[in-house]
């Protein structure tokens, strides 16, 4: 990780930005966030919650691992830099060692990263996209019988229709 500081301190003219998620079930709202988040600043960290991190203290189960999560907020052009959140303390830390300017969350934690203002950060919080989220998503699915099974058999299929 200090090789990883290191070259974000290289970039000194670049107003740094960073927001905390788990991104589990990557879907529009979470893009939104990072989109707008982005026009913040010109380089985006996103610290993505270890699994340990989740189960531990969060206490929440992730459909994708670390990794695969990873993967795919790496994926989003609007993201830079993904890296590992192992505790709620680090993020102290973390706006020094990665030269942040602003901190950026949902607005469903108004309030709770002020102190963060103490580290000379300026501290925003955004509104979410209000039709989306993940638990609603895995409440969705888990309300409707028969989700998750293709109702088509492969077999059946030309997927040469030249034939």
């Amino acid at each position: 990780m200090e090789a990883i500081a290191q070259k974000i301190k290289g970039v000194q003219d670049m107003k740094r930005v960073i927001t905390y998620g788990t991104f589990d079930l990557l879907h529009y709202g979470h893009i939104n966030l990072l989109k707008r988040a982005k026009a913040l600043g010109e380089y985006l960290i996103v610290v993505l919650s270890s699994d340990e991190f989740n189960w531990n203290e969060k206490h929440k189960k992730c459909y994708f691992t670390y990794e695969q999560r990873k993967a795919l907020v790496e994926a989003v052009r609007y993201v830079d830099l993904v890296i590992p959140e192992e505790s709620w303390e680090q993020k102290r830390k973390d706006m020094h060692e990665y030269h942040i300017d602003t901190f950026v969350m949902g607005d469903d934690w108004k309030g709770k990263f002020d102190f963060l203002k103490e580290e000379g950060v300026e501290v925003v919080y955004l509104p979410r996209t209000p039709e989306i989220s993940s638990s609603q998503i895995k409440n969705d699915l888990s309300d409707t019988p028969g989700v998750g099974k293709s109702k088509t058999n492969h077999d059946d299929i030309n997927a040469d229709p030249g034939k």
